[in-house]
């Protein structure tokens, strides 16, 4: 018989065995490529919504795809079908997680010092006060598992991706993940159009706006939503501003991952213990320092962001899709209304600190 070599200390691999490999991975592909396409064609619909209505951002539209396709059904036939759930098992884990990779290519380390200490500090207190704010009327309200930490995180920072960069910590159930998912999205949509309308019967210069706009509003495209009604020189402020609520992610995720790895430490022998640093967080802060070289050209990083957002959306859509509407309504209302103070709370906190910083 033929005997490939193998490497030191590897047994060695015969043609029969590459072969078994080759039909697994094989296998595998026939398994996942159902869902996936799935999601690649709902990527393509959410595309197509946002160019239609722009206030709609993709990932938004992609989460209520994946909410309408999991639920719509006609008997028994579902409009997604059984086979498709292991492709969009992969699109809600592995894609988010390389979504949230490249979202370190959104920030150069001389943009966020360029801000100054004072708003520095500022950031930072928002991004405390809202991340502990809500988890504590998460748990007040008796919000069930993971949701007063996953709201918390998409509130404080940047939506829907800091919600799925703290459940690739957490890997919490889907239920949890969608809710956080839907609130952000819904005070992030009614932002859009409340938010302008407070410009100038809160006082607020056009600098002044630019920069409570980046301090209270969750998604990237939502800030440029809500900060171009100022003017490009707010529009910048908000921009850089909310970029660094979102350099704060890193730190927050891995926070919290050392504080989960630490409660684990007892864990039963056999059992696996949380990573104190996820390696898909180790990427975030290689595609942000790489970013911070000044290398990379402009048109690769807006080709790069594209790509992120549309990685996102397919797994926000598969994210969606597990989501059970019925039951979401039954327990959802105490969910909505943190959310809504959640809201409500980083708003005010990041006015009075934007009159104070300015």
């Amino acid at each position: 018989m033929t005997i490939i070599p193998a490497r030191l200390g590897q047994s060695p691999t015969t043609p029969s065995r590459l072969s078994e490999r080759l039909t697994a991975a094989r296998a595998n592909v026939g398994r996942t490529a159902p869902g996936l396409v799935a999601a690649g064609a709902a990527v393509a619909v959410a595309e197509g919504v946002s160019h239609l209505v722009p206030a709609v951002s993709p990932m938004t539209a992609a989460v209520a795809l994946g909410v309408l396709a999991g639920n719509l059904r006609a008997g028994d036939v579902r409009a997604l079908p059984a086979a498709t759930r292991p492709g969009l098992a992969v699109a809600a884990k592995r894609v988010m997680r390389l979504a949230v990779v490249l979202l370190g290519l959104k920030l150069a380390l001389s943009d966020v010092l360029s801000l100054g200490w004072p708003t520095l500090v500022l950031v930072c207190a928002v991004v405390a006060a809202t991340f502990f704010g809500t988890q504590w009327l998460g748990r007040k309200a008796g919000l069930p598992g993971d949701q007063p930490l996953l709201i918390a995180t998409g509130f404080s920072i940047c939506g829907a991706s800091a919600v799925a960069a703290m459940n690739g910590v957490t890997e919490s159930e889907e239920r949890d993940t969608v809710t956080a998912v839907a609130l952000v999205t819904l005070c992030g949509t009614l932002a859009i159009a409340v938010l302008p309308l407070l410009h100038h019967p809160l006082g607020l210069t056009d600098l002044q706006f630019g920069r409570w706009t980046g301090a209270s509003v969750h998604d990237v495209g939502q800030v440029v939503a809500i900060g171009q009604t100022a003017g490009a020189a707010a529009l910048g402020q908000a921009v850089v501003v909310k970029l660094m609520r979102v350099a704060l992610l890193a730190p927050l995720v891995t926070g919290v991952a050392l504080v989960r790895s630490r409660r684990a430490g007892g864990t039963a022998a056999g059992e696996k213990r949380p990573a104190a640093l996820p390696l898909f967080l180790v990427g975030f802060l290689a595609c942000m320092a790489l970013r911070s070289t000044g290398w990379l050209s402009a048109g690769f990083v807006d080709t790069a962001n594209q790509i992120d957002e549309l990685l996102m959306a397919g797994a926000l859509f598969a994210l969606g899709s597990t989501v059970d509407v019925r039951n979401l309504l039954r327990t959802g209302r105490r969910a909505l209304l943190v959310g809504l103070a959640s809201w409500m709370l980083i708003a005010a906190v990041s006015y009075a600190g934007v009159l104070l910083t300015t």
